[in-house]
């Protein structure tokens, strides 16, 4: 029997909205804007797997526009989301264990925190993060240093009495142990409180400190370089299900998606410690460097402080910041 053309155009259309209803959507959110190096690394996914042409689309809601920031972790679990850009800190309070990737004088560097990502230790929070039904696309740690209003934080005896803002509890817990007094606040408010008197010193990221135009308000600058105490992982996170109920072609352009991602979120998150250099010093604040015997003076306050904190409220604690230091 011979079809007419008609026939043959309504079985065509048919199959290709057959062909459409086989692409999966996935919806990727995290709390940055879209100049932010964490969304580019999402949007470079994104892109690579449309390019893979294997019907997955991933749809990116930036500017915490899907989720709030610190409420994304408990979605990804349940499948109700199935990709974010998250602070794995942020989840300390469902794993504490967690807690680890936001700790004082575990990770030195970029090249560090990248040995970090391939190691025991980051296979032990994967097997807590797969109990959540999460996985790890995409590794990635951003790094962050210390500003003084009127003096360089390089020591621990240079923060001793001064009113000083911490980013996370483990670093409070140190600068503490240091002689510092803490004034908890969001990194958005570091410049009205260097501005009032508030606030002597500061510790966040790199990104925060030029996006907030704290070179404004400050003496000194100790940006991280070859060694720095503040490292903060933030990998792309998805739920596992999700993944697992991929096609296998759907899988392989996601994972070399990810692995081009994860490359270039390394050389960005150098070139952002860099940048942020080169702004303070033509505001004309003063650059300090870190040293070595620094780093040790304040690795051994936090091995009495956060760390002690750590292993005594975390079960199985001990072994996992063995495992962290172990890595060198």
């Amino acid at each position: 029997m011979r079809l007419s053309s008609t026939s043959i155009l309504t079985a065509m259309f048919v199959a290709g909205l057959s062909t459409a209803a086989l692409a999966t959507e996935l919806r990727l959110s995290h709390q940055w804007s879209t100049k932010d190096v964490r969304h580019q690394v999402a949007q470079i996914v994104a892109d690579e797997v449309a390019a893979a042409n294997v019907e997955l689309d991933i749809k990116i809601f930036p500017s915490k526009s899907l989720f709030k920031p610190r409420e994304q972790y408990r979605p990804l679990s349940r499948g109700q989301l199935d990709m974010t850009v998250f602070p794995l800190s942020y989840a300390g309070g469902q794993q504490p264990s967690f807690n680890l990737t936001l700790m004082p004088g575990l990770v030195k560097n970029h090249d560090h925190a990248a040995r970090l990502s391939s190691s025991p230790f980051m296979a032990a929070l994967q097997e807590k993060m797969a109990e959540d039904d999460v996985m790890v696309l995409v590794h990635g740690y951003l790094a962050g240093g210390f500003v003084g209003k009127e003096k360089c934080i390089t020591s621990p005896s240079d923060v001793a009495g001064l009113q000083t803002r911490a980013a996370g509890k483990s670093f409070e817990q140190m600068l503490v142990g240091a002689g510092a007094s803490i004034a908890s606040m969001a990194s958005s408010e570091i410049y009205s409180a260097m501005q009032t008197g508030v606030l002597d010193a500061a510790n966040t990221s790199s990104a925060s400190f030029v996006s907030y135009r704290i070179f404004e308000q400050v003496a000194c600058y100790t940006p991280a370089s070859d060694i720095a105490l503040w490292f903060l992982y933030q990998p792309l996170l998805m739920n596992k299900s999700t993944f697992e109920g991929l096609s296998e072609e759907q899988k392989s352009a996601l994972l070399k998606a990810a692995a081009k991602a994860e490359s270039y979120y390394l050389e960005e998150a150098k070139k952002q410690d860099a940048a942020s250099v080169k702004v303070f010093q033509e505001a004309g604040v003063e650059i300090a460097e870190m040293t070595t015997e620094d780093f040790a003076a304040w690795q051994a306050i936090a091995q009495e402080t956060s760390y002690k904190n750590f292993v005594e409220s975390v079960p199985n604690g001990q072994a996992l910041l063995t495992m962290a230091l172990a890595v060198k």
